[in-house]
């Protein structure tokens, strides 16, 4: 069974928005840190934002004030909101999580990738 299901990536114009969401599986407990990282052809995977369990979050430079990262706990879902999209922002974006589950704490479970395609 995957634990993470990514979904929301697409294809839009250069200051449109997209929101991602990666939720895990109902067998999970919670999540405890969320983050979204992406990689662009030839480039080295970089983070792109992280959330803690109490809500604290991080950004990348490239990213702030356009990007908001954001969690339901209920639903056991992180998303990545994405405003004023620009055509570097074209990549693959990956979830990547720190669980609780049945089994107790597991780090670093990666979500399957959604591509995120910003024309100009």
């Amino acid at each position: 069974q995957r634990q993470l299901v990514e979904s929301g990536g697409g294809l839009v114009q250069a200051g449109g928005s997209l929101r991602l969401s990666c939720k895990a599986s109902s067998s999970i407990f919670r999540i405890n840190v969320g983050r979204w990282y992406r990689q662009a052809p030839g480039k080295q995977r970089e983070l792109v934002a992280a959330i803690t369990r109490g809500g604290s979050t991080n950004y990348a430079d490239s990213v702030k004030g356009r990007f908001t990262i954001s969690r339901d706990n209920g639903k056991i879902t992180v998303y990545l909101q994405m405003n004023s999209l620009k055509p570097e922002d074209t990549a693959v974006y990956y979830c990547n999580v720190d669980l609780y589950g049945p089994a107790g704490p597991r780090d670093d479970y990666w979500g399957q990738g959604t591509q995120v395609t910003v024309s100009s």
